[in-house]
């Protein structure tokens, strides 16, 4: 529990804004699919987005691990933006 005079630690607050690592999520807020089932601010499957609350811990490392290697979401984007 917090005091009234120091507020929560929330691990990955900044994942929206800048789409770091830290975050449960692939998510940045930026959710389109256009023409595929691909959305192009995460690089997740809609199915991925819509179930990613149900899967295990396992499953979510498989689908970032396959995001991280296609490199091709606006998420993506962002970091190699920041970094260079």
């Amino acid at each position: 529990m917090t005091s009234a005079n120091q507020p929560a630690k929330q691990d990955g607050a900044n994942s929206l804004a800048v789409g770091d690592d830290a975050s449960d999520s692939p998510c940045i807020g930026v959710c389109t699919t256009l023409y595929d089932e691909i959305c192009q601010g995460c690089g997740r499957t809609l199915g991925e987005v819509s179930n990613w609350v149900f899967f295990s811990q396992e499953e979510k490392e498989v689908v970032w691990k396959r995001i991280r290697a296609d490199g091709t979401a606006m998420r993506f984007q962002r970091q190699n933006k920041e970094g260079t």
